[in-house]
């Protein structure tokens, strides 16, 4: 009987292996070369292991951005743990749910060894990859070999969401899954992300390793042959973007559609030289096609614009040639690659004809098999082998995924459903608007009404009324916004995607 093959995260180790002293971190003045990176995971893992952390613990990553962070979950998963990622930004008590997960030791280093997180431990033990007082440091271990001891039945990653409806749900991917994934597979790359991949020489890191998205990149980058480049937090009032982009001569980087519409009126009204950018991947929510035009307008070729899914990873990605070549495909997220099953279904969970609206359901190599302790949630997702999405949307005759919105995000006017997803198009594509947002308000008439907030693009000032006669002539009046507030900037997760949630909650400033 043949030996099987060494496990996840096998791959990763192989690509230290052979990259020797090429740089595959820079931050600041300091480079780490791939045989540094190696010997950081050897030391992270022996360490993991003389502190008795084997096959099915549980192991939440508390840490910054910095290489030891990346060895840090190469190393967790090396001797078969559970990796539970911690996002920056949580409120103590979504960090108090997360820690009571099966957590036998937490990952802390110098940046995030606060009081607050040692309170939330609450005697859980604490590991550090640094110096910290009072913690016992993996990085001092002697390195050893890292030969992959996760199980393929084992759940080897849980990836949380952002939490913006409460406490994050965690997606479990299992070892199997993980060794199935595209990112350190070169010879699996989708037509979409070996594009990508080809600019991915100085690829800017930030804000959190745990993101599964950095992450996921990060290690593609490791595959491409390209430098994870550490963005320094920005100094004094200036914006993040595009002065990382600047400082660090990244050639790509992740952005969310709130910020890459930042930085698209900060170059019309200040243009920076952005000569180094070849990619920017925007990810977490939609983009509207009249916004992605003028992206890449302003920004010249450099736009891929990403769909994908905590539970599913990535599903599809349009890349900048494609809008050029047939400028329909503007309104899509590009062709989901074949390794990616997508069905389009009706009401009774039956595939509908091509071009036909219904929810998306898809099934990836990497998905993952359900949520940390939520049957419930897990049987209504995870659907016979399949994600279901809850996401509108419809396939063209092409091959070209269409995004129409959530299938939850409705507004009940009159009892009847008004999908928030159709009427953001419609207010975003007026040539006033920069974002849209619809949510449901309380309203005595008609149960639920339409309110709209909405981002004026730069120098503008639109009309309300004029916005909602396009709504009412484009979907009716039931769908005509009741409410439309002006703001400057919307609300977001954690995770940096838009928090509808807390439009209403808040009761953010409207502009004058």
């Amino acid at each position: 009987m043949p030996e099987a093959e060494p496990g996840y995260p096998q791959a990763i180790l192989d690509l230290l292996g052979t990259g020797r002293d090429r740089p595959v971190f820079e931050h600041g003045p300091r480079t780490v070369t791939a045989d540094e990176l190696a010997d950081l995971v050897g030391r992270i893992s022996a360490g993991l292991r003389e502190a008795g952390i084997g096959p099915g613990d549980g192991v939440a990553v508390v840490l910054g951005v910095s290489p030891e962070a990346f060895a840090a979950i190469v190393a967790v998963q090396v001797v078969g743990a559970r990796l539970a990622g911690v996002r920056p930004g949580l409120t103590p008590g979504q960090l108090r749910h997360l820690l009571s997960h099966q957590i036998a030791a937490v990952l802390v280093d110098p940046s995030t060894a606060t009081p607050q997180l040692r309170s939330a431990a609450a005697g859980r033990p604490l590991l550090a990859v640094g110096p910290v007082d009072g913690v016992p440091e993996l990085t001092t271990s002697r390195a050893y070999p890292p030969v992959p001891a996760g199980r393929p039945q084992d759940v080897g990653r849980v990836i949380y969401t952002s939490g913006s409806t409460g406490n994050p749900k965690g997606c479990l991917q299992t070892y199997a899954a993980l060794g199935a994934a595209w990112a350190p597979h070169p010879d699996r790359w989708p037509p979409a992300i070996r594009d990508l991949a080809a600019n991915l020489d100085r690829y800017l890191v930030f804000g959190s390793l745990s993101s599964q998205v950095m992450l996921e990149y990060g290690i593609l980058t490791l595959a491409a042959g390209g430098t994870m480049v550490i963005a320094e937090p920005p100094r004094g009032t200036e914006p993040f973007f595009p002065a990382a982009i600047v400082r660090h001569r990244a050639t790509a980087s992740v952005i969310t559609v709130p910020r890459l519409a930042k930085l698209v009126a900060s170059q019309r009204a200040a243009p920076v030289d952005l000569g180094t950018l070849r990619a920017l991947l925007v990810s977490g929510s939609p983009l509207h096609p009249a916004r992605l035009a003028e992206a890449l307008s302003v920004l010249g070729p450099v736009v891929y614009h990403g769909y994908g899914q905590t539970e599913t990873g990535m599903i599809s990605m349009l890349t900048p040639a494609e809008p050029t070549a047939a400028p329909a495909t503007l309104a899509s997220v590009g062709r989901p690659p074949t390794a990616v099953e997508v069905q389009v279904r009706d009401g009774n969970s039956r595939p509908v004809p091509t071009g036909v609206a219904g929810e998306l359901f898809v099934r990836t190599p990497a998905q993952a098999s359900g949520y940390w302790a939520d049957p419930a949630e897990t049987a209504e997702v995870f659907v016979d082998g399949w994600v279901r999405t809850r996401d509108l949307a419809r396939l063209d005759a092409d091959g070209y995924l269409h995004l129409l919105g959530r299938a939850r995000d409705v507004v009940i006017v009159n009892a009847d459903l008004q999908y928030a997803g159709p009427i953001e198009r419609v207010l975003a594509s007026h040539p006033d608007v920069a974002e849209a947002y619809v949510v449901a308000a309380p309203d005595e008439e008609t149960g639920e009404a339409v309110h709209a907030f909405v981002v004026p693009a730069p120098d503008r000032r639109p009309d309300p009324d004029v916005l909602r006669a396009l709504v009412r002539e484009r979907l009716g009046a039931a769908s005509s916004p009741r409410h439309v507030t002006f703001i400057a900037e919307v609300p977001v997760t954690t995770a940096g995607k838009p928090d509808k949630r807390r439009l209403l909650a808040d009761r953010r400033p409207a502009l004058p």
